[in-house]
């Protein structure tokens, strides 16, 4: 049976679990559009696009929880266009938004880098060290490139995009979700045979043919879609409360 909760109780159980006061980060985490008090049904999702607005108030959201949100600094402050069309979406409806980036990417147990490690089967996944957003793991049984892109496009239902040389059976990997191509040297110089990414840049193509590695990008949105997903079932079986996931496609 489906109850309701308050939406003060949502932030404040998502807060303890994901600790947005220990980051430095590009936006504020935490109820970004203060929506109605009374929760019933949260509606996840990547990103807050006014797609993916639209349609969780059509399935009858109170309150939507996303990775990206709104309010990135170094970002245009005025509220026009897209921003105002979005917000007064929000507001006219009166539906809170609860955004969290790097908390959600960081957690060891609901954050995206440990939940895709449970989307491939990884194995050993953990941290490549304390307070690392980039993990290591082993697959469950050594692959070629090819079937290791065969892996990523199955499970992500996303076509990867490989790069680079290495070893011909690929066991351990490094990876960190969303825009992390950078982090590609501290998969170097942790030894592993390849490394994921959900985005790539131009650099990143010659550091994996030159330094030898095997590189995926595996798509931002893509290697994102999970850690939001792990939240809202967990505060479906802790407060009682409905849970959807709605998947708004974006190929990068």
């Amino acid at each position: 049976m489906t109850t309701s909760t308050t939406r003060d109780k949502v932030v404040s159980l998502v807060e303890s679990w994901l600790e947005p006061g220990r980051f430095q980060d590009y936006c504020p985490n935490g109820l970004q559009v203060e929506g109605r008090d009374s929760v019933a049904h949260v509606v996840t999702g990547v990103t807050a696009s006014q797609a993916f607005i639209d349609a969780a108030i059509e399935a009858g959201a109170d309150l939507l929880l996303v990775h990206h949100g709104y309010f990135w600094k170094g970002e245009d402050q005025r509220i026009r266009g897209m921003k105002k069309r979005r917000l007064q979406t929000l507001l006219r409806e009166d539906v809170s938004l609860l955004a969290y980036h790097l908390p959600l990417d960081d957690h060891a147990a609901l954050g995206n880098n440990r939940q895709l490690a449970e989307v491939l089967d990884l194995r050993n996944a953990a941290p490549l060290q304390a307070g690392s957003l980039v993990w290591t793991g082993d697959l469950a049984s050594p692959m070629t490139a090819t079937e290791l892109s065969g892996l990523l496009e199955e499970r992500l239902r996303r076509t990867p995009l490989h790069v680079g040389h290495g070893a011909d059976l690929i066991r351990r990997v490094a990876w960190c979700t969303g825009a992390a191509q950078g982090f590609i040297n501290q998969a170097l110089d942790a030894g592993v045979d390849a490394f994921i990414s959900g985005e790539i840049s131009e650099p990143t193509v010659h550091t994996a043919r030159e330094d030898g590695i095997h590189y995926f990008s595996a798509g931002h949105h893509a290697t994102e879609r999970y850690g939001v997903q792990a939240v809202g079932e967990r505060l479906a079986r802790e407060l009682g409360i409905r849970h959807t996931f709605i998947d708004i496609d974006n190929p990068v």
